[in-house]
């Protein structure tokens, strides 16, 4: 059997896949915080039929070898985290990072997972929390007489009461950051889970340290670019095709040898 079936079977596969994270990347295009991801690929394993530098004669070496390559393989899907725009809403519980780190919320079985969403709300204790109501660590209530709540770049949170003519420190957000953040696990609803890839996460006080600051009443829009997609999905449809084509030359010359006669 021809190996050109099997090599370009694998570039088939493989721009499936491409296309599936397109896809994803398109589906997302409004996603708060959404960051895409790019596929990464890599050449298998070589077959070589005649290694370079091989003598021939009275010291003459090849120069060249001959190497039979079997395809292609897509080896990572790599998170692309830059920042693109915030859209202002003017609610006080929408915060954006203005720079590096990621917001902790904490999870029902008591890990902590991180996001760059940061449209927020309050539950009935009060409490900051995401839209699937997972509370924001460390945990920051606002009380329930609040008439407004003011974050500052910092993470400080203040609020002010009714009868009082001074705001009264609630909370302070804190933000992490990774070493390696495209390590971290994706695990939907706009949270990332740290994984031994990424490294332990840093904590520390927005603004300082290399943290990005926080800007209240924006969120942050996803780092999708249409244009930049749509152009990525016509050169994998495109490869695609080429593969199909691939096989279907190679079915051709089978054919051919098939109908050979004496």
């Amino acid at each position: 059997m021809m190996r050109s079936l099997w090599t370009a079977a694998s570039g088939m596969t493989s721009q499936q896949f491409n296309i599936d994270t397109i896809a994803n990347n398109l589906a997302n295009v409004n996603t708060t915080g959404f960051k895409k991801s790019r596929v990464d690929f890599q050449d298998l394993l070589y077959q070589t039929v005649r290694y370079a530098g091989t003598p021939v004669n009275a010291g003459a070496q090849i120069p060249t070898g001959i190497e039979l390559g079997h395809g292609v393989r897509p080896v990572a899907t790599q998170k692309i985290f830059t920042q693109v725009g915030f859209r202002q809403t003017d609610n006080p519980l929408d915060l954006v990072i203005e720079g590096d780190g990621f917001f902790q919320v904490m999870m029902p079985d008591g890990t902590i997972a991180y996001t760059r969403d940061g449209s927020f709300k309050r539950d009935g204790e009060g409490r900051i929390v995401t839209s699937d109501g997972f509370p924001l660590f460390p945990e920051v209530t606002i009380p329930e007489d609040a008439l407004s709540i003011n974050i500052g770049t910092d993470g400080t949170v203040s609020v002010l009461t009714a009868g009082s003519n001074e705001p009264i420190n609630v909370g302070q957000i804190q933000l992490a950051r990774f070493v390696n953040p495209a390590g971290l696990k994706s695990m939907g609803r706009n949270l990332l889970a740290q994984t031994a890839s990424s490294g332990e996460p840093i904590v520390g006080t927005p603004g300082l340290d290399g943290f990005g600051s926080i800007a209240q009443g924006y969120v942050e829009m996803s780092n999708v670019q249409v244009v930049e997609e749509m152009v990525n999905m016509i050169v994998a449809q495109r490869a695609y095709e080429t593969n199909s084509k691939a096989i279907q030359a190679s079915d051709d010359m089978l054919q051919t040898a098939n109908n050979l006669r004496r």
